[in-house]
């Protein structure tokens, strides 16, 4: 009798691991799934020329622009709506939120180093550029593993 209950509760030890597992690898996938998606966001923010300046010998991002193509590209890439929030039958079940998105401009003294020591980032730019960062929440498949929450951090200078 004792073998059966043994066997009864490694069982359920095994199980308990095998979703720990599982909970593990889906969470480093969708790290790494948001860091792409945000990594190519940024790039396509950060090509956005201002038409105007560029006729006049100025390399200069364009605000508006930036920032929407960063949100259409983030959007596409996480699969998200206009809104932030997941598109349906999509792995993400919350919404995106953009904590920074800074356009770093003509007007800055180069090389520019911003540094956000809340967040423990330091970059420095040799031209023009994008830093964005973004808040993904994990959605847990079982619940081994405590809420996880990721602030996902990139930038991009314009390329000339």
């Amino acid at each position: 009798m004792y073998k059966l209950l043994l066997m009864v509760l490694m069982s359920v030890v095994f199980m308990s691991l095998y979703g720990l597992q599982t909970d593990e690898e889906l969470a480093m996938h969708t790290v790494f799934q948001g860091k792409h998606g945000l990594n190519n966001a940024v790039h396509a923010a950060a090509q956005q020329s201002d038409a105007a300046k560029l006729a006049q010998g100025i390399h200069a991002i364009d605000e508006t622009r930036a920032i929407e193509a960063a949100m259409a590209y983030l959007q596409a890439n996480l699969r998200l709506n206009a809104d932030n929030e997941p598109l349906p039958d999509t792995f993400l079940q919350s919404s995106v939120v953009v904590d920074l998105f800074k356009v770093v401009n003509e007007g800055e003294i180069f090389p520019y180093t911003y540094r956000d020591d809340a967040q423990d980032y330091t970059v420095t730019l040799e031209r023009p550029g994008v830093i964005m960062f973004i808040r993904l929440a994990f959605p847990r498949t079982y619940a081994i593993l405590q809420p996880i929450t990721w602030t996902i951090k990139s930038s991009a200078e314009m390329v000339y």
